[in-house]
This record gives C-alpha cells, structure tokens and sequence, in this order.
C-alpha cells in the first residue's frame, strides 16, 4: 500500500495541526485596578508564577493591572460574558452585583481584629458567601487581604464633625454611602483609575483607601492630610468565569488550586507591611500631613458610625452580621 504524495502530505499536516493545538496553553486573562507594586499586585504575578510552574507551562496566565483592560464597573460584567477568565475585585463590588452579603465587609469597625477577619474569610462565612456568587455565572477561588483603611483629604480629618459638607469619593457600596453620610459628607462613586484626577482638579475633596493604594496611584501628592483611622476594611475575592473554570481538565484545575492558595498565603503575609512601608513613603515624601486618631477621636468616630451598621443590617442580611459576631465572641474580644 502506498500514498500518494498530496495525500501523505495532508495526512502529515493534520497530525502536525492536532499536535500542535494539543500543546497551545490555556489563557487565563487576569484583570484589576490597581498597580503591580500593591498587594493585590503582586499577588496576581505570584499567581502567574506559581501557576505556570504547578501546570508545566499548560497554562499561560496574563496579568492586566492599572484598568489596562477594564474598569471597575465594566469588569464584572467582561468576566460573565467570558473576556476575561480572572479578577480579583474589591469586596464592595459584588453589592452591585445583587449579592448584596459581601457588603458587610464595608460596615465600619466590623473587624475588631485581623485575627476575627481571617476567622471570618477562611471560615464557613467566607464558603457561604462564595456560594452565593455560583448563580451569576462566578467561582469564588480566594479572600486575598489589603488591610485597613484611613481617610485624606485637603483639610485635617480628626473629628466627625470635620466630614460636614465634603465631597468624598467611594466605589459603588450602599455601605459606603451612608458611612459617610452619618459623617456629614457627600459621597461621590467614582471608578478607582479615576480617583486621582479627581482629588487633583477638586471634583472631590477626598478619598478612603489602604496607604499601598493611595502611594501607588500618587494620590499623596494631591491630599495634603491623611488620617489613621482604620475604620474600614479593604479586601479582595479571586473569582473566575465559572464555565470556564469547571470546563478545564479536574488535574489543570487541581494545580491552579495549589497555586491559589500558595499566592494567597503570600498576598495576605505581605499585605501589612505593604501598608506600613507606604504610609513611610508618604511621610517621606513630605506633602502630606500623616496623623493617627488617638484612642479618644477613635471612640468619637466609632460612636459617630455606629448608626451605619443598623441603618444597612436588612440590606446585607442580619444572619452574616451575627457570623461575625460569633467569629469575635470566639476570640473573646468586641
């Protein structure tokens, strides 16, 4: 039996073309707002790492920071029509989305602790949670950590009453708006890539965020104040495109697994002292006042917020405030 040469030569190209598209890698696009150098930042480039590494190079991860690809509110939607594979966006963004339970991460002073956080994100409150992202088309993957929040603004902020009248952005939290609203503010949704140009033209007066935040986006340079607050709590959800994610082979997924959450243990070790060798940046650099409330201010602010958590509590669900409760009672502190 013999072949003729146009047949042989066919025959060796379809083999050549189903070996080659046998060995093309699996994309995984990975979206977020902010920089390389933050937390979240380098969190993601550990994930690349780790997880062309665990997979032998089958997967190829693309990382896209700074809204290279989406802003906050159109990447939501580009991962559930499948444009991008991953994102890791702040908890705040999932209200929007109508699972409005992940909002209670924004409520002021929920989180006595880290330790209660943790407790709270690595326990059965954080499964449930992710759950609930399931019907929308989203796999919840990991709870990757920033810290805490502090205010500034072009005045000092020390006491409630110095909120009165400002103009202060927030991303898009129910939560959020009536924080500042029970301080006297205004607050403004505005997308994070568009904060600076913001603060610097005086479309607002200013912003919360974690010190790697504002460094990395230079918003010190146009906030002549920034306060200590740590009322508040920033953090992050690693989702995927759940067809996606459950049509990739069960060992692939295994080892991005794996990856996850040795990049998860990474992101959340270094998020601290991310933080800390910021707000030094920041004093460093000399243009803005850095001021921590001491422990009289704070109870101020605390008393001042306190109304926040009921006015929200039907809106998030009263169940996932009492898991937190429980979290707090069983580390004995409030």
């Amino acid at each position: 039996m013999t072949f003729k040469p146009l047949a042989f030569a066919m025959a060796a190209a379809m083999v050549w073309s189903a070996g080659a598209h046998a060995q093309a890698p699996i994309v995984i696009k990975f979206s977020h707002v902010v920089a390389n150098d933050t937390p979240k930042g380098k969190g993601a480039e550990r994930f690349k790492e780790l997880a062309e590494k665990a997979t032998s190079g089958r997967v190829k991860v693309e990382v896209y920071p700074n809204s290279t690809l989406y802003k906050d509110k159109e990447e939501m939607e580009a991962l559930q029509l499948g444009a991008v594979q991953m994102l890791a966006p702040s908890l705040a963004k999932f209200g929007p989305l109508g699972v409005k339970e992940f909002e209670a991460f924004d409520i002021p002073y929920i989180f006595p602790t880290k330790d209660v956080l943790y407790r709270v994100t690595e326990g059965q409150v954080g499964r449930d949670l992710f759950k609930k992202l399931e019907p929308k088309g989203i796999t919840g993957l990991a709870y990757w950590d920033n810290g805490f929040k502090v205010m500034t603004a072009n005045k000092p902020l020390r006491k409630p009453a110095d909120f009165k009248g400002m103009k202060m952005r927030i991303q898009s939290s129910k939560v959020l708006d009536a924080q500042f609203r029970a301080l006297g503010a205004n607050p403004q949704v505005m997308a994070f890539s568009e904060a600076y140009q913001a603060l610097q033209t005086g479309v607002v007066d200013g912003t919360e965020n974690t010190p790697s935040n504002i460094y990395t986006q230079k918003m010190h340079e146009v906030q002549k104040h920034l306060t200590i607050s740590g009322h508040g709590y920033i953090g992050y959800a690693v989702i995927v495109n759940k067809k996606f994610w459950d049509g990739l082979p069960a060992d692939v997924r295994t080892q991005l697994e794996g990856a996850m959450r040795d990049a998860t243990k990474y992101t959340n070790a270094i998020a601290e002292q991310e933080n800390r060798d910021a707000l030094e940046a920041i004093r460093k650099a000399g243009k803005t006042e850095v001021y921590a409330l001491n422990d009289a201010e704070k109870a101020e602010w605390r008393k001042a917020l306190l109304p926040v958590r009921k006015e929200v509590e039907g809106r998030v669900g009263k169940e996932v405030l009492m898991a937190v409760d429980k979290e707090s009672a069983a580390l004995g502190v409030k």
